[in-house]
């Protein structure tokens, strides 16, 4: 009895390999058919929007599995990890892309714009600060007759011995004393050009005339009556305006900017930077009335060491000619302490040394931050042997026992220093 269907007798089948065979020829010699891939279906489409399934072509008319010719639609069956119409990424293999190596070049300059940006802000913050500290209340308008002026800037640097805002310990401290108004302790011509800085010291002692002048507060005019006089004694009738005026009048140099510091500014400065080194020179330095006690050699002085120094007299040989040279070798010493990276770079010493500074100095209306550093670093220049540092040229003294000027060499060097020449004049 035949179980097969109609017409499926092993009969009717013929010599046939396998069951469901359509071809006399074993089904593993056969060409197999081929995989070709047509374009993926738009979404919406086919059975539930399923992508088109592959087509098969016989691989007969396509030259066939193994022909170089044909290559085209040729897919091996295996699955290559793509999934059919999902979103995809990297290079079509399946695999996520390696992240970027960073792009250290940008970092760099991102941070250095950034770096460049605080530090503006920083200091242009800090200019601001600065600039309101400045006690501008000299007003240089107010002096009359004043001679043109040459090349070059000229400072006038004054030490007085105001005590105003001191308690009583502190001018015990200091030494001070408690006389009443101001005088000039000291008094500096500093000029600063392009060939060479010149600092000059002008003796409280020297005989000046008084010239004619409009009074700073009362706006009256003077007259010159030939008074000759000790220069301080310029600054104690008539305050800066006055002085300048006196200087200019006997020196024929104008001035371009005014300087001055009290005494206990002048001891704050020097306790902001940590004190200075001086070399205290042979024989010591032992003065009562100022508080000097120094044993010979390099020390660092405090601030009120330090204004017992500059204001030592009586224990010195060449009194006033002394004290101002002890003066000038201080000051520079003090601005090439203030100038130095340790300070500039540090701002738990350069803000406290800015504050203290400032705080305590009166200039003129025209004087700039820029004014003011300039001239620091030209008092660190000189220190540093870049430029001079000299008295006024003396002839001996005047009749009423003052310091004279030498008239020949003083008129020389301000022609020197009008011209922004090289000083070649000498104080001996």
């Amino acid at each position: 009895m035949n179980d097969w269907p109609q017409a499926w007798s092993d009969d009717n089948r013929g010599n046939r390999y396998g069951r469901g065979s359509a071809s006399a020829q074993p089904e593993g010699a056969r060409v197999m058919r081929q995989v070709r891939r047509g374009p993926a279906s738009p979404p919406g489409q086919g059975y539930g929007g399923v992508p088109q399934q592959p087509s098969y072509v016989n691989g007969q008319g396509h030259g066939g599995y193994g022909d170089p010719s044909y290559d085209d639609g040729y897919d091996s069956g295996y699955n290559t990890g793509q999934v059919y119409g999902g979103g995809g990424g990297g290079d079509g293999t399946g695999m996520r892309e390696p992240r970027p190596a960073p792009n250290w070049r940008r970092r760099f300059k991102v941070g250095s714009i950034t770096l460049v940006t605080v530090l503006v802000v920083t200091s242009v913050a800090t200019y601001f600060w600065a600039d309101s500290k400045l006690n501008r209340d000299v007003d240089l308008s107010k002096v009359i007759e004043r001679p043109e002026a040459g090349e070059g800037t000229n400072y006038l640097i004054v030490g007085s011995d105001s005590r105003a805002g001191m308690t009583d310990e502190q001018k015990k401290d200091l030494h001070t004393g408690s006389a009443e108004g101001k005088r000039t302790d000291s008094m500096m011509i500093l000029h600063v050009g392009s060939n060479g800085d010149t600092l000059i010291s002008l003796p409280r002692d020297s005989n000046v005339t008084i010239p004619s002048y409009k009074g700073s507060d009362s706006g009256k005019l003077y007259e010159a009556t030939g008074r000759q006089t000790k220069l301080n004694a310029a600054y104690a009738e008539d305050g800066p305006e006055l002085l300048v005026r006196t200087v200019e009048a006997n020196t024929d140099l104008h001035i371009d900017h005014y300087v001055e510091i009290g005494f206990a500014g002048f001891a704050n400065i020097v306790d902001s930077v940590g004190g200075v080194e001086i070399d205290i020179p042979k024989g010591g330095i032992k003065d009562s009335k100022s508080g000097a006690d120094f044993e010979e050699g390099k020390q660092t002085l405090n601030g009120t060491e330090a204004l017992a120094f500059v204001r030592t007299r009586y224990a010195l040989a060449g009194s006033d000619l002394d004290r101002t040279k002890n003066q000038q070798k201080f000051l520079s010493a003090l601005a090439n302490q203030v100038a130095t990276p340790g300070t500039v770079l540090n701002p738990f010493k350069l803000y406290p040394t800015m504050g203290a500074g400032l705080d305590s100095l009166t200039v003129d209306k025209d004087m700039s931050l820029w004014d003011l550093a300039s001239m620091f670093w030209a008092m660190k220049g000189v220190s540093g042997g870049e430029g001079k540092s000299m008295n006024m040229p003396l002839s001996g003294n005047s009749s009423n026992g003052n310091l004279q000027w030498d008239t020949a060499k003083v008129k020389q060097l301000v022609e020197q220093l009008k011209n922004d020449e090289t000083v070649t004049v000498s104080d001996k």
